[in-house]
């Protein structure tokens, strides 16, 4: 079984500094839903990790994210795809749960409920969190330029000397991975 990753905000939707707090507010990142799509032709499984304090936060509602991640799936499936499973963390980030990334919580939860091994599997992201849970858990980093991949981009070139494959966008590192 092909399992991949993937971050939410910033990877498959525009992030937001102010959350995104409904439905009303997910906008898919041009080609991430086609993107999705061509990875389950490719027969892989595709999952969802992705750190929601805005809970914690009370900025929205389990009900308001319930209906994004409806709204998320729906796309995927009118394009021809299926998300397997979105797992979120909750938390606060000062909480110190063993959800959040960069901690691997999500990661053991997709092992769990999968029974699957997601060593050598990839993660799609675009922040140091997702690159760094990805690298902890022995995934694949991929990193994106959309949401807040640019920063994340740069700090690596700047602050650490590990290399991972960086793409332009979702549809960019998925045609990467499928080598088209």
């Amino acid at each position: 079984m092909k399992i991949i990753v993937l971050d939410r905000d910033g990877v498959i939707n525009q992030d937001s500094d102010d959350y995104i707090r409904s439905a009303e507010e997910f906008i898919p990142i041009e080609g991430s839903v086609a993107a999705i799509a061509r990875l389950c032709a490719a027969d892989y499984r595709v999952v969802v990790a992705t750190n929601q304090s805005g809970l914690a936060r009370e900025y929205f509602s389990e009900e308001q994210l319930s209906e994004i991640h409806h709204l998320l799936c729906s796309m995927v499936e009118k394009a021809g795809g299926l998300i397997d499973g979105i797992f979120y963390c909750p938390h606060h980030p000062e909480k110190g749960c063993a959800c959040r990334k960069p901690r691997t919580g999500l990661l053991e939860q997709i092992e769990r409920e999968y029974s699957c091994d997601l060593q050598g599997s990839y993660f799609i992201g675009d922040s140091l969190k997702d690159i760094q849970a990805a690298q902890a858990f022995g995934c694949i980093p991929v990193l994106v330029r959309t949401g807040k991949g640019l920063l994340t981009e740069k700090y690596l070139m700047t602050e650490s000397d590990v290399l991972i494959p960086v793409h332009d966008n979702l549809e960019s590192a998925v045609s990467n991975i499928l080598g088209l």
